[in-house]
């Protein structure tokens, strides 16, 4: 276990865990695992990118589990638009509320001032994070055109090397149809797996076999998404007790 007395100490994932456990939020335990994970990876002096905060979940685990000289950058408009599943226009009147929780949350968990919270939309956030970045997360927009843009335009600031996780994939429609654009089949960005809806990428060269076989992979995944927007279908039209027939709990929206 660590020592909570001492600044230096990293928690355990148990700790990580407990620290986020009444923050609202769509992570899986599986999901704060691979991302606690890839912040520990992050190299001395590195910078981890959060696109897309809501309430602080993810925020609170990253920077929880980073080295203590890592720059965590959350971008977030607190706009009240695309705040969660089934909300992605309409919410201005939450976007207040989710900016004092998220700041709340982050004291709470005691780690407010290891991160710098960008108050803006991704796009037009590039000038307020310096390069290069060693963990990227997206988990903005879900709309086709936003998520594109979030990962071929963030992806290329990510350091050779880098990493890149990515919320809500083989799950949201825009999410996967940009994924399968701009991911596919990349010279650049190797399909490590997914915890759930959450992928990992590594920027790495990969050669025209490697491509393949991480353009494979990636598709061996489209009959779990398949099955995902079933659900997402079923609960819409109030078919709980079929989704229940796919595997799913028929309660909570799949992610």
């Amino acid at each position: 276990m660590s020592d909570a007395s001492d600044p230096g100490s990293t928690p355990t994932l148990a700790e990580v865990q407990a620290r986020v456990a009444d923050v609202e939020g769509w992570l899986t335990d599986a999901q704060i695992q691979a991302l606690h994970e890839a912040a520990r990876a992050c190299p001395p002096g590195g910078r981890i990118v959060e696109i897309g905060s809501f309430r602080g979940r993810s925020t609170v685990v990253l920077a929880s589990s980073a080295p203590v000289d890592v720059e965590i950058v959350a971008i977030d408009p607190h706009a009240g638009n695309d705040r969660g599943p089934q909300e992605i226009e309409g919410f201005e009147a939450e976007a207040a509320t989710d900016h004092e929780v998220f700041n709340r949350n982050l004291a709470d968990a005691g780690v407010a001032e290891r991160v710098r919270h960008v108050r803006a939309f991704s796009d037009v956030a590039h000038g307020d994070v310096t390069d290069p970045i060693d963990v990227l997360f997206i988990d903005g927009a879900h709309r086709f055109g936003p998520a594109r843009a979030d990962i071929r335009d963030w992806g290329a600031r990510v350091a050779p090397g880098g990493r890149m996780l990515i919320h809500d994939s083989f799950s949201s429609i825009g999410v996967t149809l940009a994924i399968l654009v701009e991911l596919l089949v990349s010279p650049e960005w190797r399909y490590d797996g997914r915890a759930g809806s959450l992928t990992s990428y590594r920027r790495t060269h990969q050669s025209p076999g490697a491509r393949g076989t991480s353009a494979l992979r990636q598709l061996a995944q489209l009959p779990w998404f398949a099955r995902n927007v079933a659900i997402k279908v079923l609960m819409v039209t109030g078919r709980h007790d079929w989704a229940r027939k796919l595997g799913h709990d028929g309660e909570t929206w799949p992610y």
